[in-house]
Parts: structure tokens; sequence; C-alpha cells
């Protein structure tokens, strides 16, 4: 805060306030006046400053700075942000945990947001990702109760683990996204040591009308750095503003941080040929077939002047794209078009794109929309307020239409839970994770899950044809019990669906055996395995890895 020579303390009608401490009232112990406008005018604005609260993404921090090109990809795109190497653009980044509230820890397990806002000469552009490159639902229809699903119980006004494992045994996709948020990638230590992504795919046309579809990728230039669950907890409790405190401090002391900007592109022919839907957001391009493509830099370098204005106002919609980037029929994408405007227009008021830090300040806004309540500016004058008009109003520019594209099919609502949901969990378990983080990735789970009934504890564990093959097919099922002073830790892990692995495992085998048959209360054949789960109580068969257990 400024020590220099203090202004003139004023109503908020520019009047010169005398006194700002004492009541104007009848005698010194008599009541107030209504006259007393420095009073009224103070408290009425008091008690309407709260605006509503992000419904999602609420707890935050922001930042300011610049994107630098250092790759030439005209030949994909025709955007002016990417116009040149060495050109910069103006950016404004915002941070945030998913479920919490406002003043919620920033250190919990949950996805990150990671928005980043252009200021293109073209208009804005927002890219409104997240620290995963993945996502929990594919279809948009799911989001609300996904949402609601990891937000408070709508009776006890807690957060409810049955409400989350319920949402996430019931819904096979989300698989992927739930094994990446129980990794250590779960607990970013702040917001300069994770990575962001666009998860969705886009589609960039490039001056000749050349279209491939893309991903965003923008990888930390600090280096990936996690917390761990003790850490985390201890955070939460210390410092619950850890994120936002490690962001600003590091911006005021000159460390400013940056992050490598790459794109994936793939070909409309190669998407029409995919092994799976290239649109889909709960899976992963493989780096090997597509692999990064370098772009620039983002760099933060300036921390905003006044939260509220900068940081609370700062609204980020994914419908905000320039010439040269388009939507692709990714179906939370397309949702999202809608949403996010939609939830500005209830937040901020209908002239939301004319708060400062969300005006396009570097193109000329010139169209027929009007009025509406806090309207900032000259309201575009006296210019014709309808289209078409005789008047020299703005008109259409053809070169700027957006690129056509073919669709062929029936209008219906299409079931996608089943869409291999099980492939690169599986990939992300094996080749992705070392040893240790298989293990962390397991107590965590564990840790969370056994907060969830009994019942829904099943759900994840068993194998079921209502799930298409979530418990065995997932690397990662298993319960944290107490077995005579020890922790019991069961992990099924069906790699290639083909054997059982037991890890963390204190005590007699036997009695692992008969508390997991318990568990479950009957058999469960696995499968596509020859491996019965009965074999365990001592009916073994030929290449029952139970023996191997023993053997061990």
């Amino acid at each position: 805060m400024s020590q220099n020579k203090p202004d003139v303390l004023t109503t908020g009608g520019g009047h010169p306030v005398g006194d700002k401490l004492n009541l104007q009232t009848a005698g010194p112990r008599g009541p107030l006046l209504v006259q007393d406008v420095v009073f009224t005018d103070e408290m009425a604005h008091f008690d309407r400053e709260r605006i509503p609260e992000r419904v999602v993404h609420a707890k935050g921090a922001g930042a300011f700075g610049f994107f630098e090109v250092t790759h030439d990809i005209t030949r994909y795109c025709k955007a002016k942000v990417f116009e040149h190497v060495g050109k910069t653009t103006p950016i404004a980044v915002r941070f945030s945990t998913v479920a919490g509230e406002s003043g919620s820890a920033d250190t919990v397990r949950d996805p990150r947001g990671f928005a980043v806002k252009f200021y293109t000469e073209d208009g804005n552009w927002d890219l409104t990702g997240n620290n995963t490159p993945i996502f929990f639902i594919r279809d948009a229809m799911l989001f609300p109760s996904f949402i609601h699903s990891q937000k408070r119980n709508p009776q006890t006004h807690m957060k409810d683990p049955d409400m989350v494992w319920d949402f996430w045994s019931l819904r096979p996709e989300s698989l992927h996204q739930v094994s990446f948020l129980f990794s250590d990638r779960g607990l970013p230590d702040g917001h300069r040591h994770m990575n962001g992504y666009g998860s969705h795919t886009f589609k960039l046309v490039n001056a000749d009308g050349e279209r491939v579809y893309c991903k965003f990728h923008y990888k930390t230039d600090q280096g990936i750095k996690n917390l761990t669950v003790e850490e985390a907890d201890r955070l939460a409790a210390t410092n619950p503003d850890y994120g936002i405190a490690d962001l600003f401090n590091a911006i005021a002391n000159g460390n400013y941080p940056s992050w490598t900007f790459y794109i994936q592109v793939m070909t409309f022919e190669q998407a029409e040929k995919f092994r799976f839907n290239p649109f889909d957001l709960t899976k992963v391009w493989s780096h090997k077939e597509y692999p990064l493509i370098p772009v620039g830099k983002l760099v933060l370098n300036r921390n905003p002047v006044n939260y509220f204005a900068e940081v609370e106002q700062l609204a980020f919609d994914p419908s905000n794209m320039p010439p040269g980037i388009e939507p692709s029929p990714d179906k939370m994408l397309q949702g999202r078009l809608f949403s996010y405007p939609d939830t500005h227009r209830h937040r901020l008021g209908a002239n939301y794109l004319q708060i400062p830090v969300n005006c396009p300040f570097r193109a000329r806004v010139a169209n027929y929309q009007r009025d509406g309540p806090m309207c900032m500016y000259d309201n575009q004058g006296g210019a014709p307020n309808y289209y078409p008009n005789s008047f020299s109003a703005p008109e259409t520019q053809p070169q700027f239409m957006e690129s056509k594209f073919q669709v062929s099919a029936d209008v219906a609502r299409y079931n996608s839970s089943d869409e291999d949901n099980v492939t690169q969990v599986r990939t992300f378990y094996t080749q992705v994770l070392n040893e240790e983080e298989r293990q962390r990735l397991c107590q965590n789970m564990a840790g969370s899950l056994k907060g969830a009934q009994l019942f829904i504890q099943k759900r994840m564990v068993r194998p079921s044809t209502t799930v298409s093959h979530l418990a065995v097919a997932h690397s990662l099922c298993f319960l944290e019990y107490e077995v005579s002073g020890n922790m019991l830790c069961l992990l099924i892990n069906v790699i290639h669906i083909q054997y059982v692995i037991c890890l963390f495992l204190h005590g007699e085998m036997k009695r692992m055996c008969v508390l997991f048959l318990v568990f479950l209360e009957e058999p469960a054949i696995l499968q596509d395995c020859n491996v019965c789960l009965a074999c365990l109580a001592g009916r073994e068969f030929e290449g029952c890895p139970s023996r191997l257990w023993k053997q061990s």
C-alpha cells in the first residue's frame, strides 16, 4: 500500500467527508439521524459488497504477464496471437481449485484450474484449462451432477465421500482422471510447479483454410513439484492460502514463473481413422504418435493491483476464440461454450465484458448489443442498434466466416459410457508411474474410498458388467483395514487381465484371504481371467497366484 500523501476522503458520490469515525446523533447518547449520508452511503454499499462466487473454481489466484511466440506455427493457424516469432501478447492467468468454496484451502486433493486469457488484436482468446489433460466425464449432460457430487451434502452441508465415490463408481469413464487425482500430481506444490492443459480438442485453421485438430499444453519451467499428504494437510491447517501466497511472493520478488507452450496436431484424416474418439475428454493423444510441437512461452510478471477487480471479476469463456481457432465436436467443450458465458452473466451481469479485466482492449468492439445493467461506456453512442441498416454501422466480414465441416449422422442421444475406459488407465499405472508412485496412489485412493459406505466400496472393487470391467481392469482396486494392529491394504492389480497381486500385506495370508472373501460376501470370478478369488481361501488350482504370494 502507498505511503504517499493521502487523498481527500469522499463518499461514493465524491463529496468530501469531515468525520469518518462518529455517527451523527441527536446528542451524545441520542439516536442517529437519517440525514447522516456518510453512514448510509457506507452501509448501503457494504450490504452489497458480495457477488455470487463461482459455482466451480471459486478459490483462486491470479496474475498477469505475456505470451511470446518462439516457434512458427502459421502453417497450422492464422490466429494473430501466433503471427510471427517474437510477437508478444498480454495475458491474464487464473489458477484455482475446483470443488472448494472461496475460503477453502489451496492444498486439498482436487484438480487445479489453469485458465489463460490472451488479449489479442482479434478479440480475447480464453483457454480454460486444468492441470490435467483429461477430465472425469466426456458428456456435458453429466456436468451438473458431477459437480454436485463433489460439493456438500444437501442435508448435512458436509463433504460426503458417499456422493463422491458413488458417482465415480457409476461412471467408469471417470477412472482415468480419478487415477491422476490420487497420484502425486493430485497435490501440486502451489501453482508454479504444475503443468497446464487446454484438455479439449480444438480446431486450427490456417490462412489457406486448411484445418487440423489440436490440443494445447503448457509445461512448467519451474519443474513439477508436489506435496506429500502430510505436507498438504499441515498447510491446509496452518496456511490455507499457500498457493496464492507462493505465486504472489514469487512475482513480487522478481522470480517470474513461466511455462513452455506446445500443441499436438492431428489431421482430419487421422481423426477419421483413429482407434478411439479423438474428441473424448477422458483420453489423451499419444505423444509418440502426435509429438508436442513447441510454440512459445507464458510468463507472469505482474501481481493484481486489486484482487476483486482483477481476479474475482476475471471471467473466462471458452467460446472466446479469435479467427483461426475453432471448437471441435468435443461434447464437453460444446457444453462449456454455453455454460461459461451464461454463468458470468449471472455472476457479473450482462455487461461483464465491459469490466476492464475482461474487456478486449486490443480490439474495437462494434456490435448491436445495447443497454443492460452496469453499462460502463458510451453504449456505442448514437449508432444504429439494429441490423441490417443503411447508416454505415458495423458490417460483417466474410473472410472471418467459420470453416465448413460436414456432418452426416442421425440425431439421437448416444450413450458413450462403454467406450474403452481402461486401456489408458492401465498405461498410466504401468508406464507413467514408477513403483513408489503406484504405492502412494494405492494408499491415497484407499484412504479416501474407505470413507464411503460398504456397498459403494464393493462396486469399486468387484468386477461388474454394469461398469464395464471398472473394478478388474482398473489396476487399482483396494481397501484399508486394521488387522491385529497391522495395516492391511488390498490391491487388485489386473494388468492385462491376467493375474492378481497383493501389496502392503502384513499378517497371516489365510486371515487376509478370509477377510477379503467376507468383504465380497461371495466368490467373484475375474472377467477374462482364470483366477477365482475363492481360491484364496484354500481352494487352489493350477496358476493360482496365491502360491506366489506364499512363496514370497
